[in-house]
């Protein structure tokens, strides 16, 4: 039996779409100078800012701890202001099979809509959902927006 799962979440910001979306698309690494509570680091492993296929290799603190993951970029559709990340490698993945995350921003009349969605396959029925890893996305999405809006 698959033990497939998804979490969404929809957070309303500040800053317009094709900002948020810049600094998710090619200026990751500025995300530790504005989140540095979360995340300590990020560095390109394999590839590059902005290429599909790129690997790049996060710090970060989740629930108190230091933690660290790699992922690569699977999807990057500029039109929708939207991409997939697929983890690879680190701490998370002694839980799941898989673990995808993707955001979508769009624009509104004012800001944007920022969509987190994350896609996992458990080891097996005893883990837990990763909701800490969705709160983590829509607390650096609260802290990129700060960023932006102060900009």
């Amino acid at each position: 039996m698959a033990l497939k799962y998804k979490l969404e979440t929809d957070i309303e910001i500040k800053a317009p779409a094709d900002k948020f979306y810049n600094i998710f698309r090619s200026q990751m690494h500025l995300i530790p100078n504005v989140s540095s509570d979360k995340i300590q680091g990020v560095q390109v492993h394999e590839g590059d800012w902005e290429t599909m296929g790129s690997v790049k290799h996060w710090n970060y603190t989740l629930d108190g701890n230091a933690l660290s993951l790699k992922e690569t970029v699977e999807a990057i559709d500029v039109e929708n202001k939207s991409i997939t990340y697929n983890t690879v490698d680190g701490e998370v993945m002694k839980h799941y099979k898989s673990l995808k995350c993707g955001v979508q921003v769009s624009a509104k009349d004012e800001g944007s809509l920022v969509k987190w969605i994350i896609e996992y396959e458990k080891l097996n029925e005893k883990i837990p959902a990763p909701d800490a890893y969705l709160d983590l996305a829509a607390k650096v999405t609260k802290d990129v927006e700060a960023h932006l809006v102060k900009a």
